[in-house]
Parts: structure tokens; sequence; C-alpha cells
């Protein structure tokens, strides 16, 4: 799942990624709204309020918004740039050291609040916000954008398009049905995350964090040790 990159990459490799990682964006995005009331993923509606602040005078509310999209950009900067010095020295375990790195990140940020009780929650999705960019930049260039687990906006656009294309019959509508069931898996998926991780953080807490990090860190971490072996 983390170690084939681009056409080596099967139909079935892809679902599963997207499934997997996509419902673990979906729960980290909705929790980060419930614990600071923004969205980590969504950086059309971060980059709209930023705008909508900064018109209306609101320039420290404008500044944390853009905060998010900085932090957003700065993840997906540090995954491509790690994956690219990871590709040049031939490490096929690039990908899924990646991931683990994600499910470290999400460790130190459910330790911090477990142990001092929520404190600093106001930093909790500037972090997600890196983690998600992070995320998204991994299963974009494992995949050649065919799977982009917090693009939701490109995704349903994707599905529109797709629908269309899927309707007309014909060599267009065959090469369209893969996309489709891809895309709408991956939507599906983020919404089930949402779901999920509403209703396990209003009975766990911060601890879902930590459930998010072993998630990845079990879908990660015998990708990293079977890449080693090859």
């Amino acid at each position: 799942m983390l170690i084939r990159v681009g056409n080596e990459r099967t139909s079935s490799i892809d679902l599963a990624l997207a499934g997997l990682l996509s419902t673990v964006a979906g729960a980290l995005n909705a929790v980060g709204f419930l614990v600071a009331g923004s969205f980590s993923a969504n950086m059309t509606g971060n980059l709209s309020m930023f705008a909508d602040h900064l018109a209306n005078g609101g320039v420290l509310l404008a500044l944390s918004f853009a905060g998010l999209v900085v932090a957003f950009i700065t993840g997906a900067a540090s995954a491509a740039l790690f994956i690219r010095t990871g590709e040049a020295r031939r490490q096929r375990s690039v990908y899924a050291l990646a991931i683990l790195a994600e499910a470290v990140l999400l460790l130190v940020l459910s330790a911090w609040l477990l142990v001092f009780h929520g404190s600093g929650e106001a930093a909790v999705v500037i972090v997600l916000s890196f983690v998600m960019g992070l995320q998204n930049a991994v299963t974009t260039l494992i995949s050649q954008a065919r799977v982009r687990t917090t693009h939701v906006s490109g995704m349903a656009t994707d599905i529109g398009i797709e629908l269309a294309q899927s309707l007309g019959g014909g060599a267009e509508a065959a090469l369209a049905r893969p996309k489709l069931k891809l895309h709408g898996l991956t939507l599906a998926c983020f919404a089930f995350g949402g779901i999920a991780g509403t209703l396990l953080f209003g009975l766990a807490g911060y601890w879902l964090f930590f459930v998010a990090a072993v998630v990845l860190l079990l879908v990660a971490a015998p990708e990293a040790l079977r890449a080693r072996h090859r």
C-alpha cells in the first residue's frame, strides 16, 4: 500500500490507501473543529475566513486562519522534500516512513493534551493542519495524484465529472467508472471518519488522537519493514 508508486499500483491498492487514510483524515478534521472551532483540512474555507475577517478589520482572527493555510502548505512541503530525498537514495520505505512521522506527531499531540489536560488547545488545529498537508502530499505523490485524502472539493468535482462521463457510455464510461469508485469511496470514508471521530471524541476525549496514531502505525510500520527487506 505504501511501497508501490505510480503505475506500479493497482486499483485495489489505491482503494485501500484512500479508504484507510481518508477515514483518519475525516476524524481528525472533525475533532479539530470540536476542539478549536476550525477545520484542519478545509483550506478553501480557511482562506475564505482569512479574507472575510481581514476585510472586516479582524486582523488577529484573519492571521489565525492564514496560519492554518501556512501550516498545511508547510506539512505538504516537508513531506515532499522528505520523499524526494528518500527516492534519490532509492529508499522504498520513504512513503511508509512519512506516514509513521504523521503517527508520531499525533502521539506527541495526544500525550501533550492528556498530560496537560487540554492546555494549548488553540494550537491543536495548527498541528492538525500540518498533519493533513503531510498526509495529502504523501498520498498524492505515491499515487500520481489519483488519491488525495483531504481534498474534498476536488474529489466532489471529480465525482461530478465522472458521473457525467459514466452516463455517456463507451470507452469514456469504462475509464471513468474506476475513478468514480475511488473518489466516491474516498469521500464516503472521509464522512464516515468525521462521524466516527466525533462519536469517539465524545467518549474518549483526547485519546482519539492516540487511536488515530495507532491506526497509522499499524498501516505504515509493516510496510516500512517490508520495504526494507525487498
